[in-house]
This record gives structure tokens, sequence and C-alpha cells, in this order.
């Protein structure tokens, strides 16, 4: 793991559309392998602003994963290893509200996961723990996100604070019926990709928020055009400038003044397994994690 004074605290996932940061100087790309295997692409370490950050484009930087075979555990191990303690995702979304249209921005604050089968946690093989997780975004994290986007006063990005993501499997889009039910839940947007970082990130303490850039109404809107591959492409890259000034800000407020985030001791009560009862070598495996516990 990273020592103290060479950490990096800000970690940057990048979504469809954001494969890197044109403004990120002194680059180094460090290929990271994770006993999770290696994340989806090499992490690109570098400054922004003066500020050392961490990115890592999700899909990798060609889009080769589908959001079913992206390496969450990898990731998010990978960026802890680099000392991280504060992760913005950065996703496309499609809306499930009249009010939330195409190139807005939302600023979740709940969940509903709709995913199957994918790991979204770093515990058992002999280690119980229980993330308190009814919060599952860092609210002082989110916060500085949207201050941030409120200071630069883009005049053309309409900003919504909070809502619930719903995050569906893929890699099809939603059926008609499917997008209705969704919205008499009161979802707000709908992704594929942003619940299991959160879960996994609160186990590896560290603060996240989802930055969703809107490209399309999800299928419900009958006036709309059912959402295509073209439509969310021709969005994405008229969402992924705006995104990269407002990542800009964000790191430079993080800098300034960092947030204290009730994610940075999520382990402190959450394990449940007594300590001599922990396999030797899932205390290595985790050790990135449970460290500070050990």
């Amino acid at each position: 793991m990273t020592s103290p004074q060479n950490a990096i605290a800000i970690g940057i996932l990048g979504g469809s559309g954001l494969y890197q940061i044109d403004a990120l100087e002194n680059i180094e790309e460090r290929q990271i392998e994770t006993p999770f295997g290696s994340p989806s692409d090499a992490v690109i370490c570098g400054t922004l602003a003066g500020v050392p950050v961490a990115f890592l484009a999700r899909h990798g930087r060609h889009h080769h994963l589908l959001p079913s075979e992206v390496p969450y555990r990898a990731n998010v191990y990978a960026l802890k290893t680099l000392g991280v303690r504060y992760l913005l995702s950065v996703s496309a979304v499609g809306s499930l509200q009249e009010a939330i249209a195409p190139l807005d921005i939302v600023l979740p604050d709940q969940f509903i996961d709709r995913t199957k089968n994918r790991p979204s946690t770093f515990f058992g093989d002999g280690i119980v723990a229980h993330i308190a997780f009814a919060d599952p975004i860092c609210a002082a994290l989110s916060a500085v996100v949207g201050d941030a986007i409120a200071e630069l006063n883009l005049s053309d990005v309409n900003l919504h604070r909070g809502g619930t993501y719903l995050c569906m499997e893929g890699p099809a889009f939603s059926t008609q019926a499917e997008s209705h039910l969704y919205r008499q839940w009161g979802a707000s947007i709908i992704g594929m990709t942003n619940l299991p970082e959160a879960k996994l990130a609160r186990e590896a303490e560290i603060a996240y928020a989802t930055m969703a850039l809107v490209t399309d109404y999800d299928c419900w809107h009958s006036d709309r055009e059912s959402v295509t591959v073209e439509m969310v492409i021709q969005n994405l890259h008229r969402n992924a400038d705006h995104a990269r000034t407002i990542i800009q800000r964000v790191v430079q407020r993080l800098q300034d003044q960092p947030p204290a985030s009730i994610a940075h001791d999520a382990l402190a009560n959450a394990i449940l397994t007594p300590r001599d009862r922990i396999p030797a070598a899932t205390r290595d495996r985790l050790a990135a994690l449970l460290n500070r516990y050990l």
C-alpha cells in the first residue's frame, strides 16, 4: 500500500464517454495487480491543477468491458492501495422523470439494486463484516460536487441534488414495462454500474459520490424516441467537457477543505469475526482494508 506521504487522496472513475482527463499533468500509468485481479485499465496518476489525482476508466479506455464484466473489486481495491479517500464516479444515466432532462446532472443519494450475480463485497472466506449502508452516498462529498457545479454557474447545466439511481444489469436497455415500473418505485435515473462501486467503496472506507450525466429519457417517455446507442453517444460528447471542468473544481475544493465522512470509519464496528479467527490468507488478501483494525 502507498505510504502516507505519497498517497493520492482523490480518485475519479470515468464512465461512458469519459475515458481520460486532458488537463492531467505529470502523468504516470500504473498497472496494479490486486487480490481480485487486474483493474479495468491502468490507473492514470497525475496532477490536476497541482493536486494529485488517480483516474480509472471504468469500462477501460477503449470501452471493452460490459457493465457485468467490470472488475469492481479490483478497481476499488487498486484505488485504496494508492491512498484514495474520496472517490467521484462520473456516470452516464437515463432519466426516469419528466423534470430530469437529457444533459442535466444528477447527484443521487439513494440506490435500488436490480443487478444479478455481481460480486459486491470484499468479505467472506472466513471473515464477516456488515457495513451500514442506509445512506449509500457520502453526503459530504456529494455536497462538495454540488457546490462546485453551482460555483461554476454553467449556463446550460441544470443540477438536481438528490434522487434515486436504479442500477440495472444490462447490457440491454429497459423494456417499456420495466421503465414504467421503476418510475412507480420513485426512481429518478437508471444506470448499470454504480451500486457495486458504492458498496465496495464503503467497505474500503472511501467516501463515494456519483455525478450522473443524463443522456436520454428511458423508453417510458411516449413523446420521445426510445433510447439508442447513437442518442447516448451524441449526448455523452456534449456532457464530457462539462464533466472535466467540474472535476477540476471539485478537486480544488477537496484539496482546500477535505470533508469528514462517515465512510472513513465504516469498518470500525462492522467486523463480526474475532480477529484471531480470521484465516491468515484472508488477512493478507484484505490487508489494505484491515491493517488499521488488525
